[in-house]
């Protein structure tokens, strides 16, 4: 019989605690800060947005949380999500390296983006919230949240990023279907939208101001944010947790190196963080590597700075790796990564040296994910691609039998536009010019 390609978990396995990595930093994160007073934020200041439940999750320093029975209910539904062995990528390669990757496709709303929408939603609807205003980039969360509102009855209202809502009808019709509405960001509905051509192709930046005021303004009305801040990263932890216990089965207690791709940061800290947990133990010490694309080159050549996380200036402060709260990104394909900013801890840990980052062209990133799909028959989300084409790098270089695992964050099913467009040969790479950084980085507070 041949070894085993998946690895599952038994239902006495199941993770019932999220993971917060600030209980084991070395040092502590920069706290948020009031954008008036530069002060650090209080629980009254993000009420207005977020149940109390979050914001506590959101200033934490307890190393395990409790997951809801009720939200433990719905993750049954596809947690654990598979770990599998690509074998066949391994032979195309001619690779000593095995390599593993950690599939979040099989969510109902094909991403990693549920892990989180569930417990948001939740939180919100047990507390009266009738209405939930996000944004969206390539529609990965904004499905996600309609499911989960669809599911714990509150309304779901989605202002999705201008490039991504003309080019992606598919991945609106989804979220409509799930029972969201969709606008198109920026959008006449409100004074962030209306600062901008109505033509304009939007940012992740200008759709959360549109989000934050629309729920300002309703009383029964809270925002759910799809990435980003500490307790969106939390809910993701159930990825590695899960990931280190099906290592185990597979006989692998040594892993070298963990990749995966990062826009906003809560896919790659969903699956890094509990191996970063174990290599400040001592008991393993992985290379975890995040990768970016060169059109949005935030960890790489961001400035580490405390800047808003949307455009009109609505949010709290957060220190973090930023490219300016003004960037507007190329409207490449890989529409989850295209974010001004990185997750407050996943900047701290690679401020600290803690986690290593890199940033690819586009096409070498659909030239992997085709050589995936051809190996392993699963089409990865343009964001996914980025961490398979670094683990190819990795792979082609390996000269021992290394361990890699890959998070691979969702699937490109709903994306296939985007592979004709790279197929047809009329994807091209698009870096980001000194001059446009510097012009965006200009707008960033001084503090």
């Amino acid at each position: 019989m041949s070894d085993p390609v998946m690895f599952t978990l038994d239902p006495s396995e199941e993770v019932t605690h999220w993971y917060n990595i600030v209980a084991d930093l070395p040092t502590p994160p920069p706290p948020p800060l009031h954008p008036g007073t530069h002060q650090p934020v209080g629980p009254d200041d993000l009420a207005p947005l977020f149940p109390m439940e979050l914001i506590a999750q959101e200033v934490t320093g307890e190393r395990y949380v409790e997951i809801p029975e009720p939200v433990l209910e719905v993750y049954r539904q596809y947690r654990p999500s598979p770990l599998y062995r690509a074998r066949r990528w391994e032979q195309r390669l001619g690779t000593r390296a095995r390599i593993y990757y950690k599939y979040e496709g099989v969510s109902p709303a094909g991403s990693h983006k549920t892990n989180t929408a569930i417990p948001q939603v939740y939180y919100n609807v047990v507390n009266g919230t009738t209405r939930l205003t996000t944004e969206t980039g390539a529609g990965q969360w904004g499905t996600a949240l309609s499911y989960a509102c669809s599911l714990f009855g509150a309304e779901c209202e989605v202002w999705q990023v201008g490039a991504s809502y003309d080019t992606k009808p598919q991945r609106r019709t989804l979220i409509e279907v799930f029972g969201g509405k969709v606008h198109r960001s920026p959008s006449r509905l409100t004074e962030a939208g209306r600062a901008f051509p109505a033509d304009h192709t939007g940012s992740l930046g200008i759709a959360i101001s549109e989000a934050v005021e629309m729920a300002a303004k309703d009383e029964g009305a809270k925002y759910a944010l799809g990435s980003v801040l500490n307790h969106v990263v939390l809910h993701q932890t159930v990825i590695g947790e899960e990931a280190l216990r099906q290592l185990a089965k597979a006989g692998e207690t040594k892993v070298d190196l963990v990749v995966g791709c990062a826009g906003g940061g809560s896919n790659f800290a969903g699956l890094a963080f509990p191996f970063l947990r174990e290599k400040l133990a001592g008991t393993q010490d992985p290379r975890i590597l995040a990768v970016e694309p060169t059109s949005c080159p935030t960890l790489t050549r961001g400035e580490y700075r405390y800047d808003f996380g949307d455009t009109a200036g609505l949010t709290p402060l957060m220190k973090m790796y930023t490219l300016g709260h003004d960037f507007v990104p190329s409207p490449i394909h890989a529409g989850g990564l295209r974010y001004h900013g990185m997750a407050p801890l996943v900047s701290h840990a690679v401020h600290e040296g803690l986690v290593e980052a890199t940033a690819l062209h586009q096409r070498e990133c659909f030239e992997a994910a085709v050589e995936f799909a051809r190996t392993q028959g699963v089409v990865a989300a343009p964001e996914s691609s980025h961490a398979l084409a670094q683990a190819r790098r990795e792979a082609l270089a390996a000269t021992d039998e290394q361990v890699i695992v890959i998070g691979l964050s969702g699937h490109g099913l709903l994306e296939l536009g985007a592979y004709e467009s790279f197929l047809a040969g009329r994807l091209e790479d698009d870096v980001l010019s000194d001059a446009d950084l510097d012009a965006a980085l200009a707008g960033v507070p001084t503090i």
